[in-house]
């Protein structure tokens, strides 16, 4: 039997969107299930066009409630729970998996989902591993900054950046190319080797 995509998160205790066996599309997450709601919204909850890239929100039997706390404030609003991640819904009414929403970056105006920047770098056979932040500009707002761990003899040099922005260039929509790509021996992690991109953001990684 084929391998159903969904998506659930502990503080709904539930999946909330699934693909179906009579009804699915490939590289989605699928639709709500029975009794839940999910839409797209901007930051002001209104929802946002077919095709846009916005904030899940998710209602439904089961849900999150923190009592006297402000996590309240971010995971709640407006009865609909927040679930941290940036989809789009195609016109078909699938939703589609973008990036956590901490991974979005806002460069001069565009969304650029760091996990695609990612998955791009990583198809180059001189990258090992990769992760991708925004980081703060004054013209931009944000850039795109990759932190790359080189294969092995590969140089960590300007010809070495250059082949890896024209590679995602060549890859994704140019506009997501990281301007700023930095070279480390290894990238943060935690002991069950979840990336640690915040430390990427707030210390320095050699």
């Amino acid at each position: 039997k084929p391998i159903l995509d969904g998506i659930g998160a502990t503080e709904m205790l539930h999946i909330f969107i699934s693909n179906r066996f009579d009804d699915m599309t490939p590289a989605s997450t699928g639709k709500p299930v029975g009794g839940y709601e999910a839409r797209v919204v901007d930051d002001e909850m209104r929802e946002v066009p077919r095709g846009a890239t916005g904030r899940l929100a998710v209602r439904g039997p089961t849900g999150c409630r923190y009592m006297a706390d402000d996590r309240q404030k971010e995971y709640v609003r407006d009865g609909w729970n927040l679930t941290g991640d940036t989809f789009t819904q195609d016109e078909d009414g699938f939703f589609h998996f973008a990036a956590r929403s901490d991974d979005m970056i806002v460069s001069a105006g565009y969304n650029i989902a760091g996990p695609e920047v990612e998955a791009a770098l990583l198809a180059h056979p001189d990258v090992a591993e990769c992760a991708v932040i925004g980081a703060e500009d004054a013209e931009r707002g944000q850039i795109v900054e990759a932190h790359v761990v080189l294969v092995q003899g590969v140089a960590p040099d300007a010809l070495t950046t250059k082949r890896l922005q024209d590679h995602v260039k060549a890859m994704i929509a140019p506009y997501k190319y990281p301007r700023s790509v930095k070279f480390i021996a290894a990238l943060p992690k935690t002991q069950t080797g979840k990336i640690q991109r915040f430390r990427l953001r707030t210390e320095k990684i050699d």
